[in-house]
């Protein structure tokens, strides 16, 4: 069965309204892994941007298949920012599905938070500070919250690595484990990690799992880019016979001779100013 098939039916709806066309590299990778085993996984993502993160489609397919009266799957982020970009993704993705999307940080309304005190579900998404503070002010409520934990997810990994606070963040994730008395497997994300061998013995140090960092070979993209200008005096671009060279003074820098006159123009006008 294709990953595409084996995601659960909101999951292909999504991606159909989407309109996208195939799944990334990176997509199918995560999928395997995440259906097919029980590995850790470390995933060296590409820029997805406008996207769920990799590792949730089969995430959500798996919290469909098997619901619990638990939190099912941890996302830790290390900016409030990154966690309110992709809550509002997953919230959208997940609408209607009976899975909830939760965060948990200081700009959070305390109702909210009572909310999911007091039914928890699906998906919380917190800071390494604010997991600090849930550990020590709800410190009784962890095996009732997280009995069911399944997947812990690391985004920006590479913040974490050689750090006090990446040291913590992982001494948390080991008490927590211990004291809801599950085994999580962990999901690391980042697009900059260049030592991916030890950013797998960082990301699995402490876990009962194997963990995997799969390798992907993903197609080049064409970029194409194009420049228009303007200039402050008449006469315009659209003016019959227009010559941008008659508009430019003596040079002053060593541009090739066939370059762009309107780039010469910018140049000239912007040189050692304020530009926007």
């Amino acid at each position: 069965m294709d990953v595409f098939s084996r995601y659960a039916p909101f999951v292909q709806d999504y991606i159909y309204n989407h309109g996208w066309h195939n799944l990334r590299a990176i997509q199918v990778a995560a999928a395997e892994e995440l259906f097919n085993t029980d590995h850790n996984v470390l995933l060296s993502l590409p820029l997805l941007q406008g996207k769920p993160r990799p590792p949730f489609f089969p995430i959500l397919t798996d919290l469909q298949e098997h619901p619990a009266n638990s939190i099912q799957c941890l996302y830790i982020a290390p900016l409030k920012a990154l966690i309110n970009d992709q809550y509002d993704r997953l919230t959208d993705l997940c609408q209607d599905t009976g899975i909830n999307v939760w965060r948990w940080h200081g700009d959070v309304s305390q109702s909210s938070k009572r909310r999911l005190l007091k039914h928890p579900s699906g998906i919380l998404q917190i800071t390494p500070e604010s997991l600090e503070s849930f550990m020590i002010n709800k410190h009784m409520d962890i095996p009732h919250l997280f009995h069911g934990l399944r997947y812990i997810v690391i985004d920006e990994l590479h913040s974490f690595l050689r750090s006090d606070r990446g040291g913590q963040t992982f001494c948390l994730i080991e008490r927590l484990s211990k004291l809801a008395d599950v085994h999580p497997r962990r999901i690391g994300l980042s697009a900059t990690i260049g030592n991916i061998s030890a950013a797998s013995k960082f990301l699995g140090a402490g876990s009962d799992y194997q963990t995997v960092a799969p390798k992907v070979n993903s197609t080049g993209q064409v970029w194409r880019l194009s420049m228009e200008h303007f200039y402050k005096t008449d006469p315009q671009a659209s003016a019959d016979n227009f010559d941008p060279a008659q508009l430019i003074g003596p040079k002053t820098d060593q541009a090739p001779e066939l370059a762009d006159p309107g780039i010469g123009y910018i140049f000239e006008h912007t040189r050692g100013k304020k530009s926007v």
